[in-house]
């Protein structure tokens, strides 16, 4: 599947800087699926030993957003999400609660249509002592075009609310926060087709990515931290060979 033009970029790759900057490069209506996992702006201790996790695993330089600050960096990002959209494309934003009110109204105010308010329900949370633990996130599926938008019924019925297990990597390294291939997995396949163009902005460790790449979709994805970019092109290197390796096996 040859690379695809867009602007100044191209598919298929991986591009490190601000992508509040870099999305305005993006032409107008050319993105199929956006699906992200913005920054929490909750003081997030990123190489706290939450999760089984390891300090010397985790990748340096996460970057929080103040939070006086989150509803404007979210109301930006978002206006860049809906130009760049098609009027059949979709948008997954995944938010835990704390500041979701900002992301729902930043949303509203743009003009996304909320098709459904999905749960993701993971394994456990944090240990707390005077509130109930957290252990979900929400995720927002919303579009431009409600009679337009995508959507192949890859089950028969269903449901708003994934039980899907957090993905831990024990002793290996990471990135502080990831999501799971099998909730990016079903997201692209219930909401594109193959050869569609998947876009991350906040790339992160790069599953969008990878899963993209696995589903035979192409994709774009920007990421601020020079470490994590390098993380993600790396696991796209490795699904790229994993596949050549397939192919050979197959001929």
């Amino acid at each position: 599947m040859a690379k695809k033009k867009l602007g100044n970029f191209y598919t298929d790759e991986i591009y490190c800087g601000n992508s509040l900057e870099l999305m305005k490069e993006i032409p107008n209506e050319t993105i199929d699926l956006i699906i992200t996992d913005p920054p929490f702006a909750i003081n997030f201790k990123a190489k706290k030993n939450n999760y089984n996790r390891k300090q010397d695993n985790v990748l340096e330089g996460y970057n929080e957003i103040p939070q006086e600050k989150y509803y404007e960096f979210t109301f930006n990002w978002i206006t860049e999400c809906y130009r760049i959209i098609k009027e059949s494309g979709s948008m997954y934003v995944v938010s835990g609660w704390t500041n979701l009110k900002d992301i729902l109204n930043a949303l509203d105010e743009i003009g996304f249509l909320t098709i459904n308010h999905l749960i993701w329900k993971y394994q456990f949370g944090v240990f707390t002592k005077r509130k109930y633990v957290t252990s979900h996130y929400h995720i927002l599926f919303v579009v431009k075009n409600k009679k337009k938008y995508k959507f192949n019924k890859i089950e028969h019925y269903p449901e708003d609310v994934w039980i899907i297990k957090r993905k831990y990597w024990t002793g290996k390294i990471k990135t502080p926060t990831k999501l799971p291939v099998e909730l990016v997995k079903k997201i692209i396949l219930f909401s594109s087709d193959k050869e569609d163009i998947i876009f991350d902005p906040f790339l992160g460790s790069g599953t969008v990515a990878v899963t993209a790449k696995t589903l035979g979709r192409r994709y774009l994805g920007f990421e601020l931290v020079k470490e994590y970019c390098e993380f993600a092109k790396e696991r796209v290197s490795n699904v790229q060979m994993s596949l050549i390796n397939w192919v050979n096996d197959k001929s």
